[in-house]
């Protein structure tokens, strides 16, 4: 989504900020700008929509230059991708502001703000920030103070960036909600949402925390906490370049990919949740409209999207009261389809250039749907670009051909969907949003519980050394999850993986158990485990092998043909995001004892853009 890069210098920070700009291309964006102090002290602004080419041509054609500034790439959220609605916004010729992330409260305080006679030039938000701290800048003679001032006012999600014409000395930032990295040099220092931004310049980095504002000199940095305390953050300090095309302490991508789910997971979530709810204004310009409109879901992906997107049936209907079907890309476009009244198309995809889902959306244009929404990781794709609606998935490269990350943000995604669309509609139950969003929040810390069962997992794979077939089983939502460890198995080990809903052994899959064919389940402690458990009976009956994923309070032990990992207890609604982690580390490790190629298995390509 949107990109953040400041600096201040001693040199002309300009060409600074285009790079920095430049490598947060992959967040996705819609327009970019840049505002400096120049030479005469006076603030000075290009702004573009469309590329940073755009940007970097017009300041070919007249030159901006300056020791201090900041830079801005922007996905809309409020006002169409538009240049009066590009970032950086100014006030009165003497303050300027890039913000990241959505507040909630504009039209009062705009309302407020045209009553003391400012004048709105943007549809945006963040307009109403530069000309409140204008406003308080008059007040107080200070650009800190007045940042200080307003911060209460604020309500919602932002990641702030602030200069000023007559405080050439300083650079401002206050984070909340949304992720700020200071980048500290000899003599200059620098602002930016994500640290990549920053490599070319710095390899020492200072995280804000939440509710931290900040004074950035050329000549040092002051901090603020969230109680207006003076505070030290921790100095990080990045010597090998921790790049995407990097494995890093790990054997593998795929490995360094699973591992990194916490921190994609949390970054999924920035800017997207409020307190108690979810923001629903992170899906567009329109969501809010349109969401209150919807009465049906068509999901339409291929291959572990079209997993996701089959767990995501399960919330929309359980949780939304939302009728969702399902299909397959490659399906969908060559059958005669009914369309639903006030149905929104929904594409999921890692790439955004999957060929068949791609073909999908532009037949669903022609077909009726209310609207198309775009669940993808490359804000550059061709299927966020032709969608009315997307939702970055914010999981980073991803260069292990077997999705992980991406999965899991997927999840993330889904569920913020799911909880934006019961919103609208008023369908969630009373209270529902808000534990959901809570729970969100706690995600992380499960991911990485669930990863601390690495060594229990390898050891767990030494019993498939020497097979060939493999059974997944789960019930519910987890029989997706169930169909997607069955995928990854399949695809970098080579085991013939199947999957099945575990009320279906019985109907055909029973037969194939004996003691040679390991049946992997996922069991977290939900409506459907009893009926579960007598499943699991049915194969040891038959003298099956059984590796159980199982919540500690599901009633489920070690045993003679029992092999049981205890997962860490999570709220059923999100199990089907935590129980898919260890699915992809025993896929893993069986393919590393196998000795694949897990990173580039054969015949298979990360990205599918050929039908």
């Amino acid at each position: 989504m949107c990109g953040i890069v400041g600096a201040i210098a001693e040199r002309n920070i300009t060409p600074i900020l285009l790079e920095g700009l430049k490598r947060l291309e992959y967040r996705g964006y819609d327009s970019a700008g840049v505002a400096v102090i120049d030479a005469a002290g006076q603030l000075a602004r290009c702004r573009r929509s469309g590329k940073i080419a755009e940007l970097e041509q017009a300041l070919r054609a007249a030159p901006l230059a300056g020791r201090l500034g900041i830079a801005h790439t922007r996905w809309a959220t409020h006002g169409a991708p538009l240049e009066r609605n590009a970032h950086p916004h100014c006030s009165a010729g003497e303050v300027a502001v890039v913000h990241n992330g959505i507040i909630e409260n504009y039209l009062q305080l705009r309302e407020r703000l045209q009553g003391l006679g400012y004048r709105f030039e943007s549809d945006t938000d963040t307009e109403v920030i530069v000309h409140l701290l204008h406003h308080k800048l008059q007040e107080t003679g200070d650009l800190t103070t007045a940042l200080k001032a307003i911060i209460p006012e604020l309500h919602g999600a932002y990641g702030l960036a602030v200069i000023g014409a007559g405080q050439p000395d300083r650079l401002l930032a206050a984070r909340s909600g949304s992720p700020l990295v200071i980048g500290l040099g000899h003599g200059e220092n620098f602002l930016a949402s994500d640290q990549i931004a920053l490599r070319q310049v710095t390899d020492r980095f200072v995280y804000l925390e939440e509710g931290d504002i900040a004074e950035i000199r050329r000549d040092g940095v002051q901090i603020w906490d969230a109680q207006g305390r003076p505070v030290q953050r921790e100095t990080l300090q990045y010597r090998d370049g921790a790049e995407a095309a990097d494995k890093g302490e790990f054997r593998h991508f795929m490995l360094k990919e699973i591992h990194e789910q916490p921190t994609v997971v949390r970054r999924t979530l920035e800017n997207r949740l409020a307190a108690s709810h979810v923001l629903v204004e992170a899906f567009g310009p329109q969501a809010a409209e349109l969401f209150g409109r919807v009465k049906n879901v068509q999901i339409v992906a291929c291959g572990t999207s079209f997993h996701a997107g089959m767990v995501a049936r399960y919330w929309l209907e359980g949780l939304a009261g939302i009728p969702c079907q399902v299909e397959v890309a490659s399906e969908f476009r060559y059958r005669k389809v009914v369309v639903q009244p006030d149905s929104l198309f929904v594409t999921i995809s890692q790439s955004g250039e999957t060929a068949d889902t791609l073909a999908a959306l532009r037949s669903a244009r022609e077909l009726g749907y209310l609207a198309s929404l775009a669940i993808c990781n490359v804000g550059t794709s061709s299927l966020v670009r032709e969608s009315d609606l997307c939702l970055l998935t914010q999981a980073g490269p991803e260069i292990g051909v077997a999705s992980t990350k991406a999965f899991t943000t997927q999840l993330v995604a889904l569920l913020l969907l799911t909880l934006a669309l019961g919103q609208a509609r008023s369908s969630l139950g009373a209270g529902v949003e808000a534990e959901l969003v809570e729970e969100l929040r706690r995600l992380p810390a499960r991911l990485d519980e669930a990863l601390a069962m690495d060594d229990t997992i390898q050891r767990i794979a030494e019993f498939f050394a020497d097979k060939n077939n493999c059974l997944f089983l789960g019930r519910g939502a987890q029989y997706p999850v169930a169909m997607e460890g069955a995928l990854k198995l399949k695809e970098i080990s080579y085991i013939h993986a199947e999957a099945y809903p575990a009320g279906e052994l019985k109907h055909g899959p029973l037969a194939l158990v004996d003691a040679s064919m390991p049946v992997v389940t996922v069991a977290p402690n939900n409506e459907l485990l009893e009926k579960l458990k007598s499943n699991l009976q049915e194969v040891r009956a038959r003298g099956g092998e059984l590796i159980v994923f199982a919540d500690g309070e599901a009633g489920i032990h070690n045993g003679e043909g029992t092999r049981l990992v205890r997962m860490p207890h999570i709220h059923h609604q999100l199990a089907p995001i935590l129980y898919t982690v260890p699915l992809q580390l025993l896929s893993y490790h069986v393919a590393v004892l196998k000795g694949t190629d897990v990173d580039q298995p054969r015949n298979l390509a990360k990205s599918v853009t050929v039908e």
